[in-house]
C-alpha cells in the first residue's frame, strides 16, 4: 500500500513541476536553476517507478513515455475546426473590406459606434485541437478536413507549453484551439545540425512544426523543440460567464495556456489598419513565422449574430501579408568563403520578390545540400525568405525544369579544386558536409578570423587588438595576414595613432604589446596557427612530441598520428594546412630575422604548464541554451582538456543540452558522468 505521506509528496511534486514548466516554457522566466529542476523530476521519477499507481497520464514524466505508434487514429471533432476566409488584398483596403462587410450584415452604418474588434497573429504552423475533461488533457487532434482529424495525444504530450492538467474552476469540458509552430532559432539549429551529419533539413518551420506532430515517435517529436499559441475554443461544457473573444483569450492565459501579447482590442476599419501596418514592421523581428492577421469581431453575441456562411465564421478574417516563399529561376551558382574558410554555394536568382523584399541571392548552404536537393543552373525553385534569416532555396519545380538544365552541383570540380579567393587548395574532411579552403594565414575571406585568434589571448596574447580594430587595419589595408602585425613598415606609432578612435597613448600600448608577443611558445605559436581542429591541448602535445615546428611541418599524416590523441582528421587537417604554400610563406615571414622575428625555445623538453583539465576527454550532445558547442569546445580546450566527437571507455565526461541523442544514451550505458549545463559551468568555474 502507498502510504498518504507518499501520495502527498508526489502530488506536490506534480504541482511543482508544472509550475516551474510554465515559469521556465510559457514565462520564459526561469524559477529555479535546472539542477535543482532535475533532482526534483528524478524524485517524481522515482516514486512513480517504485508505485506504479501514482503515475497518471497528467504527470510530467509521461511528456515523453508513450510507445511509437503504428497508424494515428481519427477523431471525430465535437464542434467543427473551421477555415478563416482569407483576405489576399494585403494592402489597407483588405482591413476596410472586412469592417465594411460585418457592418452591413449587423445593419451598422458610418454613422453608428465602430464595431469592436479583436487583433491577432496568423501563426504560420499546424492547427490543433486539445480536449480536456475534469481538467486533464485526455486527446489533442489535428484539423484534418475540420470535421475528422487524427488523434496525435503523444507527440503534443512532448510540448512543455501545453498543460497537461488545470487547476481548479476550468469547464467539466474544455477544448482548446491553437497552433503548433517551430520557433525560427530553433529549425535554424536543428537544420543546421542535420546538415552538419549530412541528414537531410526541414523545408520551413511549418513543415517541421506539421512533420513533427505526424511522426508516430514522440521521442522523435520531442527532439524538434516545438512551441504553442492558444487562440480559441471548440467544445466547452460548463461555462457561461463569457462574453467577449478577449475574456476567451484572457481566461486561457490565466489557465496556464501561452496565448501571444501582440493581440490587441480595436475600434472599427483604422483600427485594424493600424495594426496590420504595425505588425507588418516588425514582422522580421518576430521569432517565429507568421502569414498575416486575423480580425475577429470581439462580442460572443455579435458573432452569433452573424454566423457562417460556406462553412466559414462571417466574423472573421485573415489579413495576408506578403509570402515568404516564391519561384524564380537560378541563372547561376556562386561559390562564397566564410570567415573560417568554409565554401558555400550561393544561387544566383532571376530577381524576385519574397518576404517584403527583393531576393536575387539565396544560400545552399553546402554541396551535399544542393546535390540532396538537385538543384541545378536553369532551374525552378522555391525561395523562402523569413525574418532576418538569409534567403534559401527549399526546392526544385522538378515539373518547371528545362530539358537543356545545367549538369548535377560539383563544387570541387566548379572550382577545380582551388579557393576562389585565394587560389589555395580545399578540403573536404571525413564526416564534414563543408569543403574549406586550406590557406587560413592568407587568404582574404579568413584575414580578419585569422588575425583575431592569432593574436588572442591563449595564442600570442596581443593585448588591445580587438575585433573592431582589426577591422579596420583590414579594411585599410594596413594589414593582410598576421605576419604584417610584425612589420614596423606597415604597422607603427603614426599609422596606429591615424586611425579612429585610436589616440597615441592606445597605439603605443598596443605596440608595446606587439613587441611582447614575439618571444612565444612552439605550443602557442602552434595554436595561433588557427588550424583547423587543433586546440590547445593539441597544439601542446604536437610541440611536446616533435619538439620543433619544422618536425611538424615535415611530418605525413602517418607521424601525425603517432601523437597521443591525433586522429585520422586531425592528421588531415595538420597536413592540409602545412601543405598549403600560402600557409607556409607567411610562416617564413613570421620567422623571418628581417620582418617579424617570432620566436620560441624549439626542444623536446620544452616547459609546458599543466592546465587544469589536462588528460580529461569530453563529448558533447545536444544543444546548450547559452553557449554554442564551439564556445564549449573552446573553454573546454583552453582549460587542457580533449573534445572528441565520440564516446568511449576513454571518455570522462559527456555534456549534454537539449536534444541530446546517441551519445547520451552510450554514457549512460558505460556508466560516464553526464553534465547538463548547470553542472558544465559549475565545473569550468572551479577549473578556471
Amino acid at each position: 500500500m502507498v502510504s498518504q505521506e507518499v501520495i502527498r509528496r508526489s502530488a506536490l511534486l506534480r504541482k511543482e513541476i508544472a509550475e516551474y514548466d510554465y515559469w521556465y516554457y510559457v514565462k520564459d522566466s526561469p524559477r529555479i536553476p535546472d539542477a535543482e529542476y532535475d533532482k526534483l523530476f528524478r524524485e517524481l521519477q522515482a516514486l512513480e517507478s517504485q508505485y506504479s499507481e501514482l503515475c497518471s497520464p497528467d504527470s510530467p514524466t509521461q511528456r515523453v513515455g508513450g510507445k511509437p505508434l503504428d497508424i494515428f487514429l481519427p477523431v471525430r471533432h465535437a464542434v467543427a475546426m473551421l477555415s478563416i476566409r482569407t483576405e489576399t488584398d494585403i494592402s489597407d483596403q483588405g482591413a476596410i473590406a472586412f469592417d465594411t462587410r460585418v457592418r452591413r450584415e449587423l445593419g451598422v452604418s458610418e454613422n453608428d459606434l465602430p464595431i469592436e474588434y479583436v487583433c491577432e497573429l496568423k501563426f504560420d504552423g499546424l492547427a490543433i485541437n486539445l480536449r480536456y475533461e475534469q481538467g486533464v488533457l485526455v486527446q489533442a487532434a489535428t484539423r484534418g478536413d475540420g470535421e475528422t482529424g487524427e488523434d496525435v495525444t503523444q507527440n503534443i504530450r512532448t510540448i512543455r507549453q501545453i498543460p497537461l492538467s488545470l487547476d481548479g474552476g476550468c469547464p467539466n469540458v474544455l477544448e482548446v484551439r491553437g497552433e503548433v509552430y517551430m520557433a525560427r532559432p530553433d529549425f535554424e539549429s536543428y537544420n543546421e545540425r542535420q546538415r552538419e551529419r549530412g541528414l537531410p533539413s526541414l523545408v520551413n518551420p511549418r513543415n517541421g512544426a506539421a512533420g513533427s506532430i505526424r511522426q508516430l515517435d514522440p521521442a522523435l517529436a520531442a527532439r524538434r523543440r516545438l512551441k504553442f499559441f492558444a487562440y480559441g475554443l471548440g467544445d466547452v461544457q460548463g461555462w457561461t460567464w463569457r462574453t467577449t473573444h478577449k475574456e476567451v483569450l484572457a481566461q486561457l492565459a490565466a489557465w496556464g495556456f501561452p496565448v501571444n501579447d501582440e493581440h490587441r482590442v480595436v475600434q472599427g476599419a483604422q483600427g485594424l489598419v493600424e495594426f496590420h501596418r504595425r505588425i507588418a514592421q516588425k514582422r522580421d523581428q518576430l521569432p517565429f513565422d507568421i502569414d498575416g492577421v486575423v480580425y475577429k469581431v470581439n462580442s460572443l453575441a455579435l458573432q452569433a449574430q452573424m454566423g457562417f456562411v460556406s462553412r466559414e465564421p462571417r466574423w472573421a478574417v485573415a489579413h495576408k501579408f506578403p509570402a515568404e516563399e516564391q519561384m524564380t529561376v537560378v541563372r547561376d551558382i556562386d561559390i562564397q568563403v566564410g570567415r573560417t574558410g568554409k565554401l558555400t554555394p550561393v544561387a544566383k536568382l532571376e530577381p524576385v520578390f519574397v518576404g517584403g523584399t527583393t531576393v536575387s541571392n539565396a544560400t545552399l548552404h553546402n554541396e551535399d545540400e544542393t546535390r540532396r536537393k538537385d538543384v541545378r543552373i536553369g532551374d525552378t525553385v522555391i525561395v523562402r525568405r523569413a525574418g532576418d534569416v538569409i534567403p534559401e532555396v527549399v526546392g526544385v519545380v522538378l515539373d518547371r525544369r528545362p530539358a537543356e538544365v545545367g549538369e548535377a552541383f560539383d563544387l570541387c570540380k566548379r572550382l577545380n579544386g582551388k579557393c576562389p579567393v585565394c587560389g589555395s587548395s580545399i578540403v573536404r574532411e571525413e564526416g564534414e558536409a563543408a569543403w574549406r579552403c586550406t590557406g587560413g594565414l592568407f587568404c582574404p575571406a579568413q584575414c580578419k578570423e585569422a588575425i583575431l585568434h592569432f593574436s588572442s589571448r591563449r595564442a600570442l596574447d596581443i593585448e588591445g587588438l580587438g575585433d573592431k580594430l582589426v577591422e579596420q587595419l583590414v579594411d585599410d589595408g594596413i594589414v593582410t595576414t598576421p605576419a604584417d602585425l610584425y612589420d614596423k613598415r606597415k604597422l607603427n606609432l603614426h599609422t596606429l595613432a591615424s586611425l579612429e578612435r585610436m589616440g597615441e597613448k592606445s597605439a603605443q600600448n598596443l605596440l608595446e604589446a606587439i613587441e611582447r608577443s614575439r618571444q612565444t611558445t612552439l605550443a602557442r605559436f602552434i595554436y595561433a596557427l588557427g588550424i583547423r581542429n587543433v586546440g590547445e591541448a593539441t597544439a601542446k602535445d604536437l610541440a611536446r612530441h616533435f619538439g620543433s615546428l619544422d618536425n611538424i611541418m615535415l611530418a605525413d599524416e602517418a607521424r601525425l598520428q603517432q601523437v597521443p590523441d591525433v586522429g585520422p582528421v586531425v592528421a588531415q587537417s595538420i597536413f592540409a594546412f602545412f601543405r598549403e604554400k600560402h600557409n607556409v610563406d607567411v610562416i617564413q615571414q613570421l620567422r623571418g630575422e628581417d620582418r617579424a622575428n617570432v620566436g620560441w625555445t624549439e626542444h623536446t623538453g620544452e616547459s609546458i604548464v599543466e592546465l587544469p583539465l589536462s588528460g580529461k576527454t569530453f563529448v558533447l550532445t545536444g544543444t546548450l541554451p547559452s553557449m554554442s558547442r564551439d564556445e564549449a569546445k573552446a573553454k573546454l580546450e583552453a582549460l587542457g582538456a580533449k573534445v572528441a566527437g565520440s564516446v568511449s571507455k576513454k571518455t570522462n565526461y559527456v555534456v549534454a543540452g537539449a536534444e541530446a541523442g546517441s551519445k547520451l544514451d552510450k554514457a549512460r550505458e558505460l556508466n560516464i558522468t553526464v553534465l547538463d549545463e548547470a553542472k558544465f559551468f559549475e565545473l569550468i568555474n572551479q577549473a578556471e
